[in-house]
């Protein structure tokens, strides 16, 4: 009872210094959320809405779903598949697994350690001697223990240790949100890239008509003897030079395919069922502003490095408890006796109680320079910060910029279009009276074909640069 009474008494003295060890202040820099940026907005002077159907809504968050606003539902059917499938996202996911199991781990060093051994020995030994005889002993020895240490968390070290290993986690839970974020955007991309190679496949199929359907004419004019032979020949060269650009267009649409494909998870032969066109899309019309505030708040990669600073200024109190005192707490008990059977009994009982106060003295400055170091990545996280921070708002001012933009680069382009194709039309009925030359029809073709293509492409980046601003605002990442 007396022993029994002891080892109870040994167990509320560790758990009350355990409690007084979490109860104590952790050496180091408390964290402490980098301010918002002071600027009210993204570029100089107020941001106007980019016109032709869109406009800003300035103060407005961006969706988290954001690919929605395009009304299509095969890129919603699509962007879920990645978003389920693709091994990026299950990468993100394990990283968050080992970040959460490496904190979880580090929790542990809170509480008392116990181990418990078991031994035994068979000895053979010689005893006392005389001149003629030598006395010999054979005996069994056996030994049960239980261990239990404890080092008391007096200057906050685990602590800080495992608040870093908690920031880690929440990097790797932020990137996770980028991985979505970004894969998202891919996909949309790729969708609209698909879209306009497929519109420029049919601008440049529909030219090969026109100009197959002349060449019939100026052959028949040839046979008629009202053309020379050069007209003809100028003809199929303007219609070889079309076909020529056909494969390569054809050629980027397998590869967009294939990407579509990827980023759905899926390889190559198992390609997606899911087509896009400029004419499935709708193109969103109210698009959001949000405030420089919001944007630090939604954007997933500053939160990222927000965390990180979190989890440079823990290391600093780590590195700095390690250069003051450590006290280690330990306790053994256990039986021994000759006899297994005996073990217990009493008379056979032993216990040690024991305590330890270390302090480094001199190590070669191996500590501090630890401390040091701590201290320089905790500045590196700092303008690591920063620099995401700047990189965001030049992300939003470049959409802005952008969409502005191409609300006149698209109407332009459609008036420049309608400007070819009526030239084309009057140009060929001119050359059917023979007003102008078979090069000023080759030419009219031309500028149709150009024409048609540089507002397909228009129409596309409009889209695309939409994409890019749902993204610069931290869109489905938050």
């Amino acid at each position: 009872m007396i022993e029994k009474f002891r080892y109870s008494k040994l167990a509320r003295a560790a758990s009350a210094l355990a409690c007084i060890g979490l109860a104590s202040c952790a050496v180091g820099p408390d964290f402490a959320p980098p301010p918002a940026p002071a600027t009210p907005r993204f570029t100089p002077e107020q941001t106007a809405s980019p016109g032709g159907g869109q406009h800003f809504r300035e103060g407005a968050e961006a969706p988290a779903q954001w690919w929605r606003a395009f009304r299509s539902e095969r890129l919603n059917r699509l962007i879920d598949a990645a978003l389920a499938q693709n091994p990026t996202i299950e990468a993100a996911d394990a990283a968050i697994r080992v970040a959460q199991f490496n904190s979880d781990a580090a929790t542990g060093t809170f509480l008392p350690q116990i181990g418990l051994s078991s031994n035994s020995s068979y000895i053979y030994s010689s005893g006392a001697s005389t001149t003629t005889t030598v006395t010999q002993t054979a005996y069994s020895f056996f030994t049960k223990q239980v261990t239990v240490s404890f080092t008391p968390d007096v200057w906050g070290g685990n602590r800080r240790l495992v608040e870093s290993l908690d920031a880690e986690t929440e990097v790797a839970r932020y990137q996770k949100r980028a991985a979505h974020l970004t894969l998202a955007a891919n996909v949309a991309k790729a969708a609209i890239e698909e879209a306009s190679l497929r519109a420029q496949i049919v601008v440049t199929q529909r030219l090969i008509d026109i100009q197959q359907e002349r060449l019939l004419l100026v052959e028949r004019q040839l046979a008629g003897g009202a053309i020379a032979e050069a007209d003809v020949l100028l003809q199929q060269t303007a219609l070889a030079q079309t076909r020529q650009t056909l494969p390569p267009l054809e050629t980027r649409l397998a590869q967009t395919r294939n990407l579509l494909t990827a980023l759905a998870g899926l390889y190559p032969v198992d390609e997606v069922s899911e087509t896009f066109e400029l004419s499935g899309l709708a193109l969103p019309r109210d698009l959001p502003l949000s405030l420089p505030s919001q944007v630090v708040e939604q954007r997933p990669d500053i939160k990222a490095a927000e965390a990180q600073i979190h989890a440079a200024g823990a290391r600093i109190g780590v590195a700095l408890a390690a250069r003051l005192p450590n006290i280690v707490l330990t306790a053994n008990g256990g039986s021994s006796a000759l006899q297994i059977a005996r073990l217990f009994a009493p008379g056979t009982n032993y216990y040690t109680l024991a305590g330890n106060i270390a302090q480094p003295l001199f190590d070669g400055m191996t500590l501090l320079n630890k401390q040091r170091a701590a201290e320089a990545g905790f500045d590196q996280a700092e303008a690591q910060y920063r620099a995401t921070v700047v990189n965001a708002f030049q992300n939003v001012a470049d959409s802005l910029r952008a969409l502005q933009g191409d609300a006149q680069n698209v109407r332009h382009a459609r008036a420049a279009e309608n400007a070819a194709k009526k030239y084309l039309a009057k140009i060929r009925l001119q050359q059917k009276l023979g007003a102008v030359s078979q090069l000023a029809v080759v030419d009219a073709q031309r500028a149709y074909l150009a024409s048609s293509l540089i507002r397909v492409q228009s129409e596309a980046l409009r889209f695309t640069n939409t994409v890019a601003l749902f993204t610069a605002l931290g869109g489905g990442g938050w």
